[in-house]
């Protein structure tokens, strides 16, 4: 049997899209996987021992129609027997429909059911601590596999040379891997997904003064401006402890770095979902207008642990959709101020 799994865009989707690799070769041991991502979110999946071929969705591709047809046509040459597409926007609406493919599955859309054999209503409520986002995928492999896990963590798989050379350069660093080493998620994917520069300091303030930790940021060359900003909100002995030139220049080099931390602590996202795939615990802060239900995967009030607007201050949400929380994104998180995370985050910390 030859497969088709459709994953566009955002790196943590990709990663956590991954989970379906190993379901089906656990029950169809001699299929042939295929797997559609955009070009630059292969870091977090090199090396999965699952998956069979990548298929690259680049720039180039997503700018040019011409370009995109012919990519439509290469799909087609493959002859799947099946597709499952957890995109499913209108890109991978096409794909699907020119694979040819016999089986086709999934989410229940009502403007695009009829590209489909079989769909998918995703619940809103989760069954495991696992999470909305694992489990409505693993619900799409109902057609195809007849024993289907109620969880499958994502993993991220690291070489040895990379775990060796990204501990000696942060030995060469001088940080001391005996003692705590903390990775902070500074910045969100997009300004409503990020915790307010000035709070995020207090909470790096609150790691130091409580672990006598080592601190290291996750950001790119573009984004230094802004993990400067926080560094400089940060107190003097805090600055002391954080190694602000130390960080991953590549995706990959992030992961590695990661693999040696004690945790990752700061805002939801990919960061936060590459981490818990290399088994390091997480301390999560969700932007006010995330669904905590579908991304707060794994947590277990120990090592994987999150804090949200919503557990504190139900009552701003009632009668409220996502979108409308969404447009609200900025004066939501000032009702957030550090004094409502501290404590959790406090407690968190005590195990290391």
């Amino acid at each position: 049997m030859k497969i088709l799994i459709i994953q566009q865009k955002m790196i943590g989707d990709v990663l956590t899209s991954s989970i379906l690799f190993e379901a089906l070769k656990a029950e169809h041991p001699n299929s042939e996987l295929h797997y559609v991502i955009n070009s630059h979110t292969y870091p977090v999946v090199e090396n999965n021992p699952f998956v069979d071929k990548f298929v690259f969705v680049t720039p180039e591709i997503e700018e040019k129609k011409s370009l995109f047809l012919s990519f439509l046509k290469s799909i087609k040459k493959e002859k799947y027997d099946a597709v499952i597409d957890v995109y499913s926007k209108f890109s991978s609406n096409l794909m699907t429909k020119f694979s040819g493919a016999k089986i086709k599955i999934s989410k229940k859309k009502w403007y695009t059911s009829h590209y489909y054999t079989h769909t998918f209503k995703e619940a809103t409520t989760p069954k495991t601590n696992a999470g909305l986002a694992i489990e409505n995928r693993l619900q799409l492999l109902q057609p195809l596999c007849n024993s289907i896990p109620e969880k499958l963590q994502p993993k991220v798989y690291l070489t040895d040379n990379e775990i060796k050379t990204s501990k000696q350069f942060l030995i060469d660093s001088n940080i001391d891997l005996s003692k705590p080493l903390f990775m902070i998620s500074v910045l969100g994917s997009g300004e409503n997904k990020t915790y307010p520069l000035p709070h995020m300091a207090d909470l790096i303030d609150t790691i130091v003064e409580e672990t006598n930790g080592q601190i290291v940021f996750n950001y790119i060359p573009k984004q230094i401006t802004e993990a400067k900003t926080v560094y400089n909100f940060c107190n003097k002995k805090t600055k002391s402890h954080i190694f602000f030139d130390v960080f991953g220049k590549s995706l990959r080099d992030f992961l590695s770095i990661t693999h040696h931390c004690t945790a990752l602590i700061g805002n939801e996202g990919g960061a936060v979902n590459m981490a818990k795939a290399l088994n390091i615990p997480t301390f999560t802060v969700f932007s006010p207008w995330i669904l905590k239900e579908a991304w707060n995967m794994f947590e277990n009030n120990s090592t994987h642990v999150s804090v949200h607007l919503k557990d504190v201050k139900p009552e701003l949400y009632e009668g409220k959709s996502i979108k409308e929380m969404k447009t609200e994104a900025f004066s939501l998180y000032e009702t957030f101020p550090p004094e409502l995370i501290i404590p959790k985050l406090k407690t968190y910390l005590q195990q290391f």
